[in-house]
């Protein structure tokens, strides 16, 4: 599938604040998740070449309910709430834990997980949890290493590397690629795998 016709048709769809607020399991999801403040919003608005398909704010946590963002054709991406910040109130932070692993690992049409990391910071023990939620429904996970501008290019690949070795070893249908929004380097290489996803039988 081309990048224009799979988010050519791309549009807000529902919101969900509790699990009996998730719209019916009907269609294909990609979920996307990450850290706070790990760049997941400007992830998605690059590969959706929209400047505020996913609102970026400078709060980190401001994600609150798992979006849903119709791209038609009964597909749909899925922007999960940020988790491990630390000034959320506990309560909050429960709420939004039983949240998303309940989304996780019950979804049906759930296809695949894409997780947001900071390439300069990958797989903290909240990554691993996550990770950890997901792995028993053996549906692929997909990780972005996001603002890999950030880093010099050979450091950027030894962390590529590095976190792909991890991977490997714990979490069997998994790949992973740098990513930055700020240059769109990787956007075509993810665009291309959610394609995939998505066609997939």
């Amino acid at each position: 599938m081309s990048r224009t016709r799979l988010f050519n048709d791309v549009a807000f769809f529902a919101t969900a604040a509790r699990a009996s607020d998730l719209p019916a399991s009907t269609g294909v999801e990609v979920a996307f998740a990450g850290r706070s403040n790990a760049g997941k919003s400007s992830a998605l608005n690059a590969l959706a070449r929209r400047h505020r398909l996913a609102f970026v704010s400078k709060t980190p946590g401001r994600t609150q309910q798992i979006n849903f963002f119709s791209l038609g054709a009964g597909r749909f991406l899925v922007d999960l709430p940020g988790y491990g910040y630390a000034k959320v109130p506990g309560a909050m932070k429960r709420h939004w834990q039983e949240l998303l692993s309940g989304y996780l690992q019950t979804r049906g049409p759930l296809r695949g997980l894409v997780v947001v990391m900071d390439a300069r910071h990958p797989l903290t023990p909240l990554d691993r949890q996550l990770l950890d939620w997901f792995a028993p429904t053996g549906r692929p996970v997909h990780v972005l290493l996001t603002k890999s501008d950030k880093l010099p290019k050979q450091e950027a690949i030894r962390q590529l590397r590095n976190v792909g070795q991890s991977l490997a070893s714990e979490y069997h249908r998994s790949s992973v690629q740098l990513f930055s929004a700020t240059t769109n380097q990787g956007v075509d290489e993810a665009e291309a795998l959610l394609a995939k996803w998505f066609d997939a039988g």
